[in-house]
């Protein structure tokens, strides 16, 4: 008798509609630092690099690899996309804050988001997405995940990788034109 019950849940559930899965070049639009959109579509048929940032952490320096790859490979097609995050409670109080300081220490170029969250219940939708498909969610700052020309996830790396690695930067030439 406990089975039927539990057969009308299944039931039911099944009987629930199925968003379709986004890759991760259609549909996911981040709010740019400087205002505007960054659609990750407007993007399809480059690699992106997508890095989770905060200015007060150790790997802050970072960005000085990040703008060096950026700067190496934007011509061949490369994007590096800076993504500040407060999530793990390093990123200074403002995307104003963070765009000074950004543009003061390290003369970024590259795009960069609002402080957006990247995990958790309010994660931006790239990063819910890359945890429910790909089971991928940043430990700590300047997690590093590659996109390939096609939306598809190429690599993931955590902080202590850096962006001019050989594991990475291969990857990289591999998708460039």
């Amino acid at each position: 008798m406990l089975a039927f019950p539990r057969l009308a849940v299944l039931a039911a559930f099944l009987a629930l509609p199925v968003a379709p899965v986004a890759q991760a070049g259609t549909g996911f639009t981040f709010t740019s630092i400087d205002g505007g959109s960054l659609p990750l579509d407007a993007w399809q048929g480059k690699p992106v690099l997508v890095v989770n940032t905060a200015s007060l952490c150790g790997f802050t320096p970072q960005y000085d690899d990040l703008q060096a790859l950026y700067d190496r490979y934007r011509d061949r097609g490369l994007v590096v996309l800076a993504v500040p995050s407060d999530d793990f409670r390093q990123e200074l109080s403002s995307a104003e804050a963070v765009k000074e300081f950004c543009a003061v220490n390290f003369d970024l170029t590259l795009p960069m988001t609002e402080i957006t969250h990247v995990k958790g219940p309010e994660a931006h939708a790239f990063y819910q997405w890359l945890a429910s498909e790909h089971g991928f969610t940043p430990g700590w700052n300047f997690n590093k995940v590659l996109i390939g020309p096609e939306g598809e996830v190429v690599g993931t790396w955590g902080s202590v990788v850096k962006p001019q690695s050989q594991p990475i930067v291969s990857q990289i030439e591999a998708l460039l034109n």
